[in-house]
Protein backbone atom coordinates (compact mmCIF):
# COMPACT_ATOMS: atom_id res chain seq x y z
CA UNK A 1 0.00 0.00 0.00
CA UNK A 2 2.90 2.38 0.83
CA UNK A 3 4.47 1.68 -2.55
CA UNK A 4 1.14 2.38 -4.31
CA UNK A 5 0.78 5.62 -2.34
CA UNK A 6 4.27 6.75 -3.31
CA UNK A 7 3.74 5.94 -6.98
CA UNK A 8 0.59 8.07 -6.96
CA UNK A 9 1.51 11.04 -4.72
CA UNK A 10 5.15 11.82 -5.58
CA UNK A 11 4.64 12.38 -9.34
CA UNK A 12 1.62 14.55 -8.55
CA UNK A 13 3.65 16.73 -6.19
CA UNK A 14 6.22 17.22 -8.94
CA UNK A 15 3.49 18.18 -11.43
CA UNK A 16 2.01 20.59 -8.88
CA UNK A 17 5.32 22.43 -8.48
CA UNK A 18 5.77 22.73 -12.25
CA UNK A 19 2.21 23.96 -12.83
CA UNK A 20 2.48 26.48 -9.98
CA UNK A 21 5.59 28.04 -11.57
CA UNK A 22 3.89 28.12 -14.97
CA UNK A 23 0.80 29.76 -13.47
CA UNK A 24 2.87 32.65 -12.10
CA UNK A 25 4.14 33.49 -15.61
CA UNK A 26 0.75 33.50 -17.34
CA UNK A 27 -2.22 35.83 -17.28
CA UNK A 28 -4.74 33.26 -16.14
CA UNK A 29 -8.10 34.18 -14.53
CA UNK A 30 -8.10 34.63 -10.73
CA UNK A 31 -7.88 31.40 -8.72
CA UNK A 32 -8.48 30.46 -5.09
CA UNK A 33 -5.44 29.08 -3.23
CA UNK A 34 -5.06 25.37 -3.89
CA UNK A 35 -3.61 22.39 -2.10
CA UNK A 36 -0.88 20.16 -3.48
CA UNK A 37 -2.12 17.20 -5.51
CA UNK A 38 -5.89 17.77 -5.18
CA UNK A 39 -5.92 21.46 -6.12
CA UNK A 40 -9.32 23.01 -5.36
CA UNK A 41 -11.37 19.81 -5.15
CA UNK A 42 -11.81 20.22 -1.39
CA UNK A 43 -13.59 23.55 -1.94
CA UNK A 44 -16.48 22.16 -3.98
CA UNK A 45 -18.67 21.03 -1.07
CA UNK A 46 -21.79 18.87 -1.33
CA UNK A 47 -23.80 21.55 -3.19
CA UNK A 48 -21.33 22.34 -5.93
CA UNK A 49 -23.37 25.11 -7.60
CA UNK A 50 -23.56 27.03 -4.31
CA UNK A 51 -19.87 26.50 -3.48
CA UNK A 52 -18.85 27.81 -6.89
CA UNK A 53 -21.15 30.82 -6.52
CA UNK A 54 -19.51 31.67 -3.19
CA UNK A 55 -16.02 31.34 -4.67
CA UNK A 56 -16.97 33.45 -7.69
CA UNK A 57 -18.23 36.24 -5.46
CA UNK A 58 -14.73 36.40 -3.98
CA UNK A 59 -12.54 35.68 -7.01
CA UNK A 60 -14.65 36.99 -9.87
CA UNK A 61 -17.16 35.85 -12.54
CA UNK A 62 -14.38 34.25 -14.58
CA UNK A 63 -12.47 31.95 -12.25
CA UNK A 64 -9.88 29.26 -12.82
CA UNK A 65 -9.88 26.24 -10.53
CA UNK A 66 -7.55 23.26 -10.55
CA UNK A 67 -9.53 20.09 -9.94
CA UNK A 68 -6.73 17.61 -9.57
CA UNK A 69 -4.68 17.95 -12.77
CA UNK A 70 -7.54 19.47 -14.78
CA UNK A 71 -7.71 23.26 -15.27
CA UNK A 72 -11.38 24.18 -14.82
CA UNK A 73 -12.92 27.48 -15.84
CA UNK A 74 -16.06 28.64 -14.00
CA UNK A 75 -18.19 31.30 -15.71
CA UNK A 76 -20.81 33.23 -13.73
CA UNK A 77 -21.37 36.36 -15.84
CA UNK A 78 -23.72 36.99 -18.78
CA UNK A 79 -21.26 39.49 -20.27
CA UNK A 80 -18.51 36.88 -20.37
CA UNK A 81 -20.94 34.30 -21.75
CA UNK A 82 -21.87 36.70 -24.52
CA UNK A 83 -18.21 37.13 -25.44
CA UNK A 84 -17.71 33.37 -25.43
CA UNK A 85 -20.78 32.59 -27.55
CA UNK A 86 -20.41 35.46 -29.99
CA UNK A 87 -16.64 35.19 -30.51
CA UNK A 88 -15.42 31.77 -29.36
CA UNK A 89 -18.38 29.35 -29.40
CA UNK A 90 -16.67 26.79 -31.63
CA UNK A 91 -13.55 26.80 -29.44
CA UNK A 92 -15.84 26.16 -26.43
CA UNK A 93 -17.96 23.47 -28.14
CA UNK A 94 -16.07 20.31 -27.20
CA UNK A 95 -17.02 18.08 -24.29
CA UNK A 96 -14.52 16.55 -21.86
CA UNK A 97 -14.40 12.80 -22.41
CA UNK A 98 -15.23 11.59 -18.92
CA UNK A 99 -14.87 8.00 -17.83
CA UNK A 100 -18.62 7.49 -17.44
CA UNK A 101 -19.56 9.22 -20.71
CA UNK A 102 -16.98 7.18 -22.62
CA UNK A 103 -18.40 3.92 -21.29
CA UNK A 104 -22.14 4.66 -21.26
CA UNK A 105 -22.23 6.63 -24.53
CA UNK A 106 -20.38 4.08 -26.66
CA UNK A 107 -17.08 5.90 -26.85
CA UNK A 108 -18.95 9.24 -27.09
CA UNK A 109 -20.63 8.24 -30.36
CA UNK A 110 -23.82 9.88 -29.14
CA UNK A 111 -24.85 13.54 -29.46
CA UNK A 112 -24.50 14.91 -25.94
CA UNK A 113 -20.86 13.96 -25.33
CA UNK A 114 -19.57 13.67 -28.90
CA UNK A 115 -16.60 15.94 -29.73
CA UNK A 116 -17.45 18.93 -31.87
CA UNK A 117 -17.04 18.05 -35.53
CA UNK A 118 -18.83 16.59 -38.54
CA UNK A 119 -20.35 13.65 -36.63
CA UNK A 120 -21.75 16.00 -34.01
CA UNK A 121 -23.15 18.39 -36.65
CA UNK A 122 -24.92 15.59 -38.50
CA UNK A 123 -26.24 14.06 -35.27
CA UNK A 124 -27.54 17.44 -34.13
CA UNK A 125 -29.27 17.91 -37.49
CA UNK A 126 -30.90 14.47 -37.16
CA UNK A 127 -32.25 15.31 -33.71
CA UNK A 128 -33.48 18.77 -34.77
CA UNK A 129 -35.31 17.54 -37.88
CA UNK A 130 -36.37 13.99 -37.05
CA UNK A 131 -36.62 13.47 -33.29
CA UNK A 132 -37.11 16.72 -31.37
CA UNK A 133 -38.76 19.07 -33.87
CA UNK A 134 -42.00 20.94 -33.14
CA UNK A 135 -43.80 18.59 -35.53
CA UNK A 136 -42.56 15.56 -33.58
CA UNK A 137 -43.51 17.16 -30.24
CA UNK A 138 -47.06 17.65 -31.54
CA UNK A 139 -47.15 14.13 -32.95
CA UNK A 140 -46.54 12.66 -29.49
CA UNK A 141 -49.24 14.73 -27.78
CA UNK A 142 -51.45 11.64 -27.57
CA UNK A 143 -48.86 10.03 -25.27
CA UNK A 144 -48.96 13.01 -22.92
CA UNK A 145 -52.77 12.94 -22.95
CA UNK A 146 -52.98 9.24 -22.06
CA UNK A 147 -50.34 9.32 -19.32
CA UNK A 148 -51.69 12.48 -17.68
CA UNK A 149 -55.22 11.02 -17.77
CA UNK A 150 -53.92 8.07 -15.73
CA UNK A 151 -52.21 10.47 -13.31
CA UNK A 152 -55.42 12.50 -12.82
CA UNK A 153 -57.34 9.27 -12.20
CA UNK A 154 -54.91 8.21 -9.47
CA UNK A 155 -55.03 11.65 -7.90
CA UNK A 156 -58.85 11.68 -7.86
CA UNK A 157 -58.78 8.37 -6.02
CA UNK A 158 -56.40 9.81 -3.42
CA UNK A 159 -58.53 12.96 -3.21
CA UNK A 160 -61.68 11.00 -2.36
CA UNK A 161 -59.96 9.53 0.70
CA UNK A 162 -58.27 12.78 1.73
CA UNK A 163 -54.88 11.09 1.76
CA UNK A 164 -51.61 12.91 1.22
CA UNK A 165 -49.71 11.69 -1.83
CA UNK A 166 -46.03 11.73 -2.70
CA UNK A 167 -46.25 14.15 -5.61
CA UNK A 168 -42.53 13.66 -6.27
CA UNK A 169 -43.00 9.97 -7.01
CA UNK A 170 -46.13 10.54 -9.08
CA UNK A 171 -44.75 13.21 -11.40
CA UNK A 172 -41.52 11.23 -11.77
CA UNK A 173 -43.43 8.11 -12.84
CA UNK A 174 -45.63 10.07 -15.23
CA UNK A 175 -42.88 12.10 -16.88
CA UNK A 176 -40.73 8.97 -17.24
CA UNK A 177 -43.63 7.05 -18.78
CA UNK A 178 -44.07 9.83 -21.32
CA UNK A 179 -40.37 9.76 -22.19
CA UNK A 180 -40.24 5.98 -22.40
CA UNK A 181 -43.30 5.67 -24.62
CA UNK A 182 -41.99 8.31 -27.01
CA UNK A 183 -38.58 6.64 -27.23
CA UNK A 184 -39.30 2.91 -26.90
CA UNK A 185 -43.05 2.69 -27.44
CA UNK A 186 -43.57 1.19 -24.00
CA UNK A 187 -44.11 2.49 -20.49
CA UNK A 188 -41.24 3.20 -18.11
CA UNK A 189 -43.10 1.62 -15.19
CA UNK A 190 -46.07 -0.68 -14.85
CA UNK A 191 -49.11 0.03 -12.68
CA UNK A 192 -47.27 -1.25 -9.62
CA UNK A 193 -44.43 1.19 -10.20
CA UNK A 194 -41.95 -1.57 -11.03
CA UNK A 195 -39.59 -1.55 -13.98
CA UNK A 196 -36.29 -3.32 -14.56
CA UNK A 197 -35.41 -0.69 -17.13
CA UNK A 198 -36.23 2.07 -14.65
CA UNK A 199 -33.81 0.59 -12.14
CA UNK A 200 -31.08 0.38 -14.78
CA UNK A 201 -31.41 4.00 -15.86
CA UNK A 202 -31.34 5.17 -12.22
CA UNK A 203 -28.07 3.25 -11.71
CA UNK A 204 -26.62 4.89 -14.80
CA UNK A 205 -27.58 8.37 -13.59
CA UNK A 206 -25.89 7.73 -10.25
CA UNK A 207 -22.76 6.42 -11.95
CA UNK A 208 -22.62 9.42 -14.28
CA UNK A 209 -22.06 11.65 -11.23
CA UNK A 210 -19.74 9.31 -9.31
CA UNK A 211 -16.16 10.41 -8.61
CA UNK A 212 -13.59 9.07 -11.05
CA UNK A 213 -9.88 9.36 -10.26
CA UNK A 214 -9.09 9.27 -13.98
CA UNK A 215 -11.27 12.30 -14.70
CA UNK A 216 -9.21 14.52 -12.37
CA UNK A 217 -5.86 12.72 -12.55
CA UNK A 218 -5.72 11.32 -16.14
CA UNK A 219 -2.33 9.68 -15.68
CA UNK A 220 -3.72 7.62 -12.83
CA UNK A 221 -6.78 6.16 -14.55
CA UNK A 222 -5.64 2.70 -13.52
CA UNK A 223 -6.62 3.42 -9.91
CA UNK A 224 -10.29 3.35 -11.05
CA UNK A 225 -9.63 -0.19 -12.29
CA UNK A 226 -8.00 -1.30 -9.03
CA UNK A 227 -10.80 0.09 -6.86
CA UNK A 228 -13.50 -1.62 -8.95
CA UNK A 229 -15.06 1.58 -10.31
CA UNK A 230 -14.54 0.67 -13.98
CA UNK A 231 -15.94 -2.80 -13.34
CA UNK A 232 -19.08 -1.29 -11.80
CA UNK A 233 -19.60 1.04 -14.75
CA UNK A 234 -19.09 -1.78 -17.24
CA UNK A 235 -21.57 -4.01 -15.40
CA UNK A 236 -24.30 -1.33 -15.53
CA UNK A 237 -23.44 -0.59 -19.15
CA UNK A 238 -23.68 -4.24 -20.22
CA UNK A 239 -27.11 -4.58 -18.63
CA UNK A 240 -28.44 -1.50 -20.37
CA UNK A 241 -26.68 -2.33 -23.64
CA UNK A 242 -28.26 -5.78 -23.64
CA UNK A 243 -31.66 -4.19 -23.07
CA UNK A 244 -31.16 -1.79 -26.01
CA UNK A 245 -30.01 -4.66 -28.25
CA UNK A 246 -33.13 -6.65 -27.42
CA UNK A 247 -35.38 -3.68 -28.21
CA UNK A 248 -33.63 -3.00 -31.50
CA UNK A 249 -33.62 -6.63 -32.63
CA UNK A 250 -37.32 -7.04 -31.79
CA UNK A 251 -38.16 -3.90 -33.74
CA UNK A 252 -36.01 -4.91 -36.73
CA UNK A 253 -37.78 -8.26 -36.85
CA UNK A 254 -41.18 -6.55 -36.90
CA UNK A 255 -40.05 -4.21 -39.66
CA UNK A 256 -38.73 -7.15 -41.70
CA UNK A 257 -42.00 -9.04 -41.33
CA UNK A 258 -44.07 -5.96 -42.10
CA UNK A 259 -45.65 -5.92 -38.64
CA UNK A 260 -46.60 -2.59 -37.14
CA UNK A 261 -46.31 -0.73 -40.44
CA UNK A 262 -49.41 1.31 -39.63
CA UNK A 263 -48.63 1.89 -35.96
CA UNK A 264 -47.43 5.26 -34.68
CA UNK A 265 -43.66 5.56 -34.82
CA UNK A 266 -41.56 6.03 -31.69
CA UNK A 267 -37.94 7.19 -31.69
CA UNK A 268 -36.60 3.65 -32.15
CA UNK A 269 -38.76 3.20 -35.26
CA UNK A 270 -37.63 6.54 -36.67
CA UNK A 271 -33.93 5.79 -36.15
CA UNK A 272 -34.19 2.30 -37.64
CA UNK A 273 -36.13 3.64 -40.64
CA UNK A 274 -33.44 6.27 -41.25
CA UNK A 275 -30.76 3.59 -40.91
CA UNK A 276 -32.54 1.31 -43.37
CA UNK A 277 -33.27 4.02 -45.94
CA UNK A 278 -29.69 5.26 -45.90
CA UNK A 279 -30.84 8.83 -46.51
CA UNK A 280 -28.52 10.41 -43.93
CA UNK A 281 -25.24 12.13 -44.69
CA UNK A 282 -23.38 9.98 -42.19
CA UNK A 283 -23.41 6.26 -41.30
CA UNK A 284 -25.92 5.47 -38.56
CA UNK A 285 -24.40 2.45 -36.85
CA UNK A 286 -25.99 0.40 -34.06
CA UNK A 287 -23.76 2.06 -31.45
CA UNK A 288 -24.80 5.50 -32.68
CA UNK A 289 -28.47 4.60 -32.25
CA UNK A 290 -27.90 3.22 -28.76
CA UNK A 291 -25.87 6.30 -27.85
CA UNK A 292 -28.72 8.53 -28.97
CA UNK A 293 -31.19 6.49 -26.92
CA UNK A 294 -28.92 6.82 -23.89
CA UNK A 295 -28.82 10.60 -24.35
CA UNK A 296 -32.58 10.85 -24.61
CA UNK A 297 -33.16 8.91 -21.40
CA UNK A 298 -30.44 10.60 -19.37
CA UNK A 299 -31.43 14.04 -20.67
CA UNK A 300 -35.20 13.74 -20.34
CA UNK A 301 -36.09 11.27 -17.60
CA UNK A 302 -34.75 13.37 -14.72
CA UNK A 303 -35.07 16.99 -15.80
CA UNK A 304 -38.84 17.17 -16.36
CA UNK A 305 -39.81 15.48 -13.10
CA UNK A 306 -37.34 17.59 -11.10
CA UNK A 307 -38.71 20.78 -12.68
CA UNK A 308 -42.27 19.77 -11.80
CA UNK A 309 -41.36 18.96 -8.20
CA UNK A 310 -39.80 22.38 -7.65
CA UNK A 311 -42.68 24.10 -9.42
CA UNK A 312 -45.35 22.50 -7.23
CA UNK A 313 -43.28 23.27 -4.13
CA UNK A 314 -42.91 26.94 -5.09
CA UNK A 315 -46.64 27.26 -5.77
CA UNK A 316 -47.57 25.74 -2.40
CA UNK A 317 -45.13 28.13 -0.71
CA UNK A 318 -46.70 31.08 -2.55
CA UNK A 319 -50.53 30.89 -2.19
CA UNK A 320 -51.00 34.20 -4.01
CA UNK A 321 -49.23 32.86 -7.09
CA UNK A 322 -51.05 29.52 -6.82
CA UNK A 323 -54.44 31.25 -6.83
CA UNK A 324 -53.53 33.53 -9.73
CA UNK A 325 -52.13 30.77 -11.96
CA UNK A 326 -55.10 28.46 -11.28
CA UNK A 327 -57.46 31.26 -12.30
CA UNK A 328 -55.45 31.67 -15.49
CA UNK A 329 -55.53 27.94 -16.29
CA UNK A 330 -59.21 27.51 -15.46
CA UNK A 331 -60.23 30.60 -17.43
CA UNK A 332 -58.63 29.28 -20.63
CA UNK A 333 -59.73 25.68 -20.00
CA UNK A 334 -63.37 26.63 -19.41
CA UNK A 335 -65.83 23.79 -20.03
CA UNK A 336 -63.62 21.83 -22.42
CA UNK A 337 -63.13 18.15 -21.73
CA UNK A 338 -59.46 18.45 -22.60
CA UNK A 339 -56.99 21.01 -23.91
CA UNK A 340 -54.21 21.09 -26.47
CA UNK A 341 -50.94 22.96 -26.66
CA UNK A 342 -52.60 25.94 -28.36
CA UNK A 343 -54.80 26.38 -25.28
CA UNK A 344 -51.78 26.19 -22.97
CA UNK A 345 -49.99 28.89 -24.92
CA UNK A 346 -52.93 31.20 -24.11
CA UNK A 347 -52.24 30.74 -20.39
CA UNK A 348 -49.92 33.71 -20.18
CA UNK A 349 -49.44 33.74 -16.43
CA UNK A 350 -48.70 29.99 -16.43
CA UNK A 351 -45.88 30.72 -18.89
CA UNK A 352 -44.50 33.33 -16.47
CA UNK A 353 -44.72 30.85 -13.58
CA UNK A 354 -42.81 28.20 -15.52
CA UNK A 355 -40.13 30.71 -16.54
CA UNK A 356 -39.70 31.89 -12.97
CA UNK A 357 -39.40 28.33 -11.71
CA UNK A 358 -36.69 27.62 -14.30
CA UNK A 359 -34.88 30.75 -13.17
CA UNK A 360 -34.78 29.65 -9.53
CA UNK A 361 -34.40 25.95 -10.31
CA UNK A 362 -32.70 25.43 -13.70
CA UNK A 363 -32.75 21.71 -14.65
CA UNK A 364 -28.93 21.74 -14.71
CA UNK A 365 -27.59 24.19 -12.15
CA UNK A 366 -24.16 23.75 -13.74
CA UNK A 367 -24.51 23.38 -17.49
CA UNK A 368 -22.97 20.18 -18.86
CA UNK A 369 -19.22 20.76 -18.98
CA UNK A 370 -17.49 21.93 -22.12
CA UNK A 371 -13.82 21.79 -23.01
CA UNK A 372 -11.70 24.37 -24.85
CA UNK A 373 -10.17 23.07 -28.07
CA UNK A 374 -7.41 25.73 -28.17
CA UNK A 375 -5.78 28.43 -26.07
CA UNK A 376 -7.54 31.79 -26.37
CA UNK A 377 -8.20 35.09 -24.62
CA UNK A 378 -11.49 35.83 -22.85
CA UNK A 379 -12.14 39.06 -20.93
CA UNK A 380 -8.43 39.83 -21.11
CA UNK A 381 -7.33 36.52 -19.60
CA UNK A 382 -5.52 33.56 -21.14
CA UNK A 383 -7.61 30.38 -21.18
CA UNK A 384 -5.54 27.20 -21.55
CA UNK A 385 -6.39 24.60 -24.17
CA UNK A 386 -8.13 21.47 -22.85
CA UNK A 387 -9.68 23.41 -19.95
CA UNK A 388 -12.95 22.08 -18.61
CA UNK A 389 -15.58 24.83 -18.58
CA UNK A 390 -18.58 25.05 -16.25
CA UNK A 391 -21.27 27.71 -16.61
CA UNK A 392 -23.01 28.32 -13.29
CA UNK A 393 -26.55 28.97 -14.52
CA UNK A 394 -27.87 28.81 -10.95
CA UNK A 395 -25.57 31.65 -9.84
CA UNK A 396 -26.39 33.81 -12.88
CA UNK A 397 -30.12 33.36 -12.30
CA UNK A 398 -29.79 34.56 -8.69
CA UNK A 399 -27.42 37.46 -9.25
CA UNK A 400 -28.89 40.58 -7.55
CA UNK A 401 -27.29 42.86 -10.14
CA UNK A 402 -29.29 41.09 -12.86
CA UNK A 403 -32.58 40.30 -11.09
CA UNK A 404 -34.67 42.27 -8.62
CA UNK A 405 -35.24 40.29 -5.41
CA UNK A 406 -33.52 37.24 -6.98
CA UNK A 407 -34.27 34.79 -4.16
CA UNK A 408 -38.04 35.40 -4.31
CA UNK A 409 -40.54 33.56 -6.52
CA UNK A 410 -42.02 36.43 -8.56
CA UNK A 411 -43.50 35.31 -11.91
CA UNK A 412 -44.62 38.87 -12.62
CA UNK A 413 -41.02 39.71 -13.52
CA UNK A 414 -41.61 37.91 -16.84
CA UNK A 415 -44.83 39.76 -17.74
CA UNK A 416 -44.21 41.93 -20.83
CA UNK A 417 -40.58 40.85 -20.59
CA UNK A 418 -38.84 39.83 -23.85
CA UNK A 419 -36.40 37.54 -22.02
CA UNK A 420 -37.12 33.99 -23.17
CA UNK A 421 -35.72 30.49 -23.72
CA UNK A 422 -33.06 31.39 -26.29
CA UNK A 423 -29.73 29.70 -26.91
CA UNK A 424 -27.99 32.64 -28.60
CA UNK A 425 -29.06 35.68 -26.55
CA UNK A 426 -30.53 36.65 -23.15
CA UNK A 427 -27.42 35.32 -21.40
CA UNK A 428 -28.79 36.28 -17.99
CA UNK A 429 -31.41 33.53 -18.44
CA UNK A 430 -30.04 30.16 -19.63
CA UNK A 431 -32.13 27.28 -18.19
CA UNK A 432 -31.55 25.23 -21.37
CA UNK A 433 -27.95 26.17 -21.99
CA UNK A 434 -26.55 28.34 -24.75
CA UNK A 435 -24.87 28.32 -28.12
CA UNK A 436 -24.33 25.32 -30.35
CA UNK A 437 -24.42 22.86 -27.48
CA UNK A 438 -27.58 24.17 -25.90
CA UNK A 439 -30.27 21.62 -25.08
CA UNK A 440 -31.73 20.12 -28.30
CA UNK A 441 -34.74 18.81 -26.36
CA UNK A 442 -36.00 22.23 -25.24
CA UNK A 443 -39.38 21.97 -27.03
CA UNK A 444 -39.90 18.36 -25.98
CA UNK A 445 -39.20 19.04 -22.30
CA UNK A 446 -41.31 22.20 -22.17
CA UNK A 447 -44.30 20.48 -23.76
CA UNK A 448 -44.38 17.79 -21.07
CA UNK A 449 -43.86 20.28 -18.24
CA UNK A 450 -46.59 22.63 -19.49
CA UNK A 451 -49.18 19.91 -20.07
CA UNK A 452 -48.62 18.10 -16.78
CA UNK A 453 -48.68 21.24 -14.63
CA UNK A 454 -51.76 22.63 -16.42
CA UNK A 455 -53.66 19.43 -15.58
CA UNK A 456 -52.50 19.43 -11.96
CA UNK A 457 -53.60 23.03 -11.51
CA UNK A 458 -56.94 22.67 -13.31
CA UNK A 459 -58.23 19.44 -11.77
CA UNK A 460 -57.05 19.95 -8.17
CA UNK A 461 -56.50 22.40 -5.39
CA UNK A 462 -53.54 21.56 -3.18
CA UNK A 463 -52.66 21.81 0.50
CA UNK A 464 -49.99 20.59 2.89
CA UNK A 465 -50.73 17.37 4.84
CA UNK A 466 -50.56 19.12 8.21
CA UNK A 467 -53.28 21.77 8.51
CA UNK A 468 -51.10 23.60 11.03
CA UNK A 469 -48.14 23.82 8.65
CA UNK A 470 -47.35 27.20 7.17
CA UNK A 471 -46.25 27.42 3.51
CA UNK A 472 -42.98 29.06 4.57
CA UNK A 473 -42.18 25.97 6.66
CA UNK A 474 -41.90 23.75 3.58
CA UNK A 475 -38.44 22.17 3.42
CA UNK A 476 -36.67 23.38 0.25
CA UNK A 477 -33.33 21.62 0.86
CA UNK A 478 -31.39 20.46 -2.19
CA UNK A 479 -29.41 17.39 -3.22
CA UNK A 480 -26.80 17.88 -5.94
CA UNK A 481 -26.70 15.30 -8.71
CA UNK A 482 -27.25 15.09 -12.45
CA UNK A 483 -30.00 17.59 -11.61
CA UNK A 484 -30.46 19.54 -8.37
CA UNK A 485 -33.32 17.67 -6.73
CA UNK A 486 -35.38 18.19 -3.62
CA UNK A 487 -33.83 16.52 -0.60
CA UNK A 488 -37.24 15.78 0.96
CA UNK A 489 -39.98 14.32 -1.27
CA UNK A 490 -42.94 16.66 -1.71
CA UNK A 491 -46.15 15.36 -0.11
CA UNK A 492 -49.44 17.17 -0.71
CA UNK A 493 -53.16 16.58 -0.37
CA UNK A 494 -55.08 16.91 -3.67
CA UNK A 495 -58.62 18.34 -3.50
CA UNK A 496 -60.74 17.68 -6.59
CA UNK A 497 -61.94 20.80 -8.34
CA UNK A 498 -65.43 21.03 -9.83
CA UNK A 499 -66.96 23.88 -11.78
Amino acid sequence: MLVLFSLFILPLLFLFILSSRSHLKSNFPPSPPRLPVIGNIHQLGTLVHRSLRDLSEKYGPLMLLHLGQVPTLVVSSPEILQEIVKSHDIAFSNRPKTTAANIFCYGCKDLGFAPYGEHWRQARKLHALELLSLKRVQQFHFVREEEIALLVKRLRKASSSGDAINISDMVTATSNNVVSRCILGRRFEDENGESRFGELTRKVMIDFMAFSVGDYFPKFWWIDVLRGFIGRLNKSFRELDTFFDQILEERKAKMKNGNGAHMKEDFVDILLRLQKDGMLDFPLAQDNIKGFLMDLFVGASDTTSTTLEWLMAELVRNPRVMKKVQEDVRRVWGNKQDIDMNDIHQMEYLTCVIKENLRLHPPLALLIARQTSESLDVAGYNIPSKSTVFVNAWAIHRNPSLWDKPEEFLPERFENNPVDFKLWQDFQYIPFGLGRRGCPGLLFGLASTEYIIANLLYHFDWKLPDDNSKPDDLDMSEVYGLTVQRKVPLKLVPISYTL
